[in-house]
């Protein structure tokens, strides 16, 4: 043929550029281009577009002859399912493996191996559900993770190894694991039981925090959809839905290719975080976790006023929000992370290498109107007489205590934890770590921000410098997300 006549390098170029069904098509013309579409150099490029393979292996990870056969025996494995949601569930999975083998190794040996089409059906009839194929596939791929030793469950500061991750205020501390298939069956009948849901329920527990304060995510195996509980999930089974219920579709249809239930899309989700940094890994002590705190704007805001910068968020937490409720509604925890930048604190001119904190100002809103307006000494929101841990550690048994202000006013204080400080007037100089600060507030409507301003002085408080100075922080919203993790 004439098309022949222009080279094998030529050719493999055009071929490549096929879907492998066109080039299984294209071998069926002549001996030649049987060849050509035949070469393992071919086969290879496939395996790594469409099943991330860097080596000819089948789906149990067993070495195969070529890249070929490799991926006709990814096809055969998976045959049942619709082949674009393979390839979705394969991105996905490799994705998140290569982003925590990038920045949080210590997570990957917590991954398990894929289960099998009969384990799943094992689950199926244990619990009388059908899984929604995007979530069979999940587990297909990734049994879920390993999960901390019991020891380790029952200690404030356990593992912090989940894939989903989470945050600390107070002595709350959540942080959320996939869980494997096994750890289903067992927390979802226990936790039906608890609830007093039917036996009929098609409610799975597929992910928990496995600290000792507890974060339930459920997946609704009939109407695909993703749920977390609230503050009143042991009274009433209060949930919330995870996911836009307008992105779920045809979780049941193995010959729909569009289908997609809210546990692939709240992964997919996941992983868009982590690759854009929206969400990091933030080390508590000597240990380390994926932590939910925004890190980019417009969820974080940056605010540098005399050397002194400060950055805000806010995250949604569902465990503590009460949606019966008129005034708790909605329970949001912020970080607060400030430093001194390099040369120091500059007011007019002059350089200082230290300063110190020793007095705030909030305005919390709910839409446009101001919920709360705060002044307090130091970051605590208590003058002396500071409940400390052994470490340090300052914290506070309650939520919100009323208090008031400087006009005589009444306001609820919102007060929080220092991680890494055990004084409550920082003193910040350039070249240490960001200071961080959190704590929470419930909102009856979203929604609203937090903004205000720290006072600081030059020097320490000890051995001023110079006068106090006002530093800016900047608005930050506290939203209910769209998706909720």
């Amino acid at each position: 043929m004439e098309l022949e006549i222009v080279g094998a390098l030529a050719i493999h170029t055009v071929l490549s550029k096929l879907s492998p069904r066109d080039v299984a098509m294209v071998a069926c013309v002549s001996k030649g281009f049987r060849t050509y579409a035949s070469e393992n150099s071919l086969w290879s490029l496939i395996c790594a577009n469409e099943l991330c393979l860097s080596s000819p292996q089948d789906s149990l990870g067993n070495l195969l002859p070529s890249f070929k056969e490799a991926y006709q025996a990814w096809r055969e494995a998976f045959g049942m399912y619709p082949w674009s949601l393979v390839r979705r569930v394969i991105r996905f999975w490799s994705r998140i493996k290569s982003w925590l083998a990038a920045n949080f190794p210590e997570a990957v040996p917590t991954l398990r191996k894929g289960v099998t089409e009969d384990e799943i059906k094992e689950l199926e009839k244990s619990l009388k559900v059908k899984l929604p194929l995007p979530t069979r596939l999940v587990y297909r791929f990734c049994d879920g993770q390993e999960l901390p030793s019991e020891e380790c469950r029952g200690s404030m500061r356990g593992s912090l190894l989940g894939l989903i991750g989470g945050y600390t205020f107070y002595t709350h501390q959540v942080n959320v694991f996939l869980l494997p298939l096994k750890q289903v069956i067992l927390e979802t009948k226990d936790i039906i039981r608890h609830l007093g849901f039917s036996s009929q329920s098609k409610y799975l527990v597929v992910a928990a925090s496995c600290t000792n304060d507890e974060k339930f995510f459920f997946l609704n195996c009939a109407n695909g959809q993703l749920y977390v509980g609230t503050a009143n999930l042991i009274s009433d089974g209060e949930m919330i839905p995870c996911v836009p219920n307008g992105l779920i579709s045809s979780v049941h249809d193995p010959k729909d290719s569009q289908q997609q239930d809210a546990m692939l899309l709240w992964l997919e989700e996941h992983v868009r975080r982590l690759e854009g940094g929206i969400i990091k890994v933030r080390e508590e002590g000597k240990i380390r976790g994926i932590n939910l705190f925004p890190e980019q704007p417009p969820q974080c805001s940056t605010a540098v006023t005399n050397g002194v910068q400060v950055r805000a968020s806010a995250v949604f937490v569902p465990e503590a929000s009460d949606l019966q409720s008129e005034y708790e509604k909605f329970m949001f925890s912020y970080s607060i992370r400030m430093c001194l930048l390099p040369p120091g604190c500059v007011i007019r001119g002059m350089s200082f290498g230290s300063c110190q904190l020793y007095w705030r100002h909030w305005i919390i809103r709910a839409h446009d109107n101001v919920e709360s307006d705060v002044n307090g000494e130091a970051v605590i929101g208590k003058v002396g007489g500071l409940p400390q841990t052994d470490q340090g550690e300052c914290l506070l048994i309650n939520f919100e205590k009323p208090t008031t202000n400087f006009n005589g006013q009444s306001c609820m204080e919102t007060r929080g934890w220092l991680h890494n400080a055990s004084d409550p007037f920082p003193l910040l100089s350039p070249g240490d770590n960001e200071f961080v600060y959190e704590s929470c507030t419930p909102l009856r409507s979203s929604p609203g921000s937090v903004e205000g301003s720290f006072t600081f002085v030059p020097g320490s408080l000890a051995d001023p410098k110079g006068g106090a100075f006002r530093v800016e922080v900047a608005r930050f919203p506290l939203q209910f997300p769209d998706y909720i993790f």
